[in-house]
């Protein structure tokens, strides 16, 4: 297919190619988020500790450090819709990978199937996010990102759920009590079973995934040119050779590293932490889905307010400060409360509410680090996607302190994250020269 440029496209050209990269975030979204309860899932069947049951976000999001730059060269070579496809068709393989994973109950292998999914997801934010950053008015970018937020975290909310509901049973909470009390063949024979149930929906996966990937490539999503720059962008990069001459972009790289850690230590850690509080797992499911509602409505609020009454810098100044304020409230507050039916301390509602914190900073910083980049578009936005490691890394350190701590020490992780972010949106986006 021709590429075209921005400025060519028409309004239903722009429309449709929304549409299309919001039904992406929604899948994106649902195979991301689903981890929020495949940890404490695997920590029962596969007998973890804390630290390596996080490994599951680090198997999966480690390949984003992997495969982003990678990806740059790949869709180059192949265009953007046939690499949309190979990054579906990679997904797909790391959902059937789950099927011997679990007939050997080989954790290692789960994680080889998390990887490989990781690997696609990799390929397609690479394409997706510089794609849906410059398809319109710049000032309006965080407004369009949020959009895309709603499609990732919608499906957020449903995934923890409807996987729960396909591999749990009410009866399930008995038999983890009793688990430590069998017999090693017995218990061995239990946690086969348990594991087993994977199977049948990750399968359905897999095959679905194919036929997106197929639906994507022959869809009427347009081949853009993501590198164009005007006169004044091209002479201010006539003398730039490399990406790393953008001091604004390698500290917002750095500032994805760490927002996204901390999005997913808000979401993929509130399990364990309500099970900290002696709330049983059929009933800590629906907190993850908490965390992503009051992400959404951060997001409408953001679609509302920017441009109109509220820059896109002021937002993401105003999301790294509460953060930082809830990051605080989490350690230090304590009180019993109940909560929409759940007897909880006080503390795992500021978990929730750092969904609201961290819902306007992905959308803050991508603009900003990507501004004037110009034929670097591209390059930069695969070294923002690496950024996204932050995921893999961060909860690994959130589950180290936990097993040496407790469970909500373990959440002091989070505030020098936010401190660098507030410093990011204050004065590191205004930076154009090291020296």
């Amino acid at each position: 297919m021709k590429t075209v440029t921005v400025s060519t496209l028409t309004k239903k050209d722009t429309t449709i190619s929304i549409l299309i990269i919001g039904l992406m975030f929604f899948i994106f979204g649902f195979v991301s988020w689903v981890n929020a309860i495949l940890i404490p899932y695997f920590k029962i069947a596969c007998e973890l500790t804390h630290f390596q049951s996080y490994l599951v976000a680090f198997a999966f999001y480690i390949a984003y450090f992997v495969m982003s730059v990678p990806a740059s060269y790949l869709l180059k070579a192949l265009g953007f819709k046939k690499g949309m496809m190979v990054g579906f068709f990679a997904m797909a393989l790391g959902a059937l990978i789950f099927v011997p994973a679990a007939l050997s109950r080989t954790y290692g292998i789960f994680l080889l199937g998390l990887f490989t999914i990781g690997i696609g997801l990799a390929i397609l934010q690479t394409a997706a996010n510089p794609y849906i950053t410059i398809l319109g008015p710049k000032e309006r970018a965080a407004q369009r990102i949020s959009i895309m937020g709603i499609c990732n975290k919608g499906a957020g909310i449903l995934a923890p759920i409807l996987f729960a509901a396909v591999i749990l049973k009410p009866t399930d909470q008995a038999l983890f009590e009793q688990l430590t009390h069998m017999g090693v063949a017995e218990r061995a024979q239990e946690l086969d079973e348990l594991i087993r149930r994977v199977i049948a929906p990750y399968t359905v996966l897999g095959i679905t995934l194919v036929l997106i990937g197929l639906g994507v490539r022959y869809s009427p999503l347009p081949e853009i040119n993501t590198e164009e720059e005007d006169e004044q962008v091209a002479a201010a990069n006539s003398d730039k050779h490399s990406i790393f001459q953008f001091p604004h972009l390698i500290l917002g790289a750095v500032a994805i590293f760490i927002h996204v850690g901390t999005q997913v230590i808000a979401i993929d850690t509130i399990i364990n932490y309500a099970g900290s509080m002696d709330i049983p797992l059929l009933e800590a499911k629906v907190f993850p889905s908490y965390t992503l509602f009051v992400t959404i409505c951060g997001y409408c609020l953001g679609i509302i307010c920017i441009p109109r009454w509220i820059s896109q810098v002021n937002a993401l100044r105003i999301c790294t400060l509460l953060g930082a304020a809830l990051t605080l409230l989490i350690i230090f507050a304590r009180g019993n409360v109940s909560i929409l039916g759940h007897h909880t301390d006080i503390s795992i509602w500021f978990v929730v509410l750092l969904g609201f914190g961290n819902s306007l900073i992905w959308a803050g910083i991508w603009p900003l680090a990507l501004d004037g980049l110009g034929r670097f578009t591209k390059l930069g936005g695969s070294l923002l996607i690496m950024g996204l490691c932050g995921n893999a890394i961060l909860p690994l350190a959130y589950g180290y302190f936990a097993d040496a701590f407790n469970l909500r020490m373990a959440y002091w992780v989070l505030f020098p994250c936010y401190l660098y972010l507030i410093y990011y949106a204050a004065y590191g986006h205004k930076i154009r020269k090291w020296f």
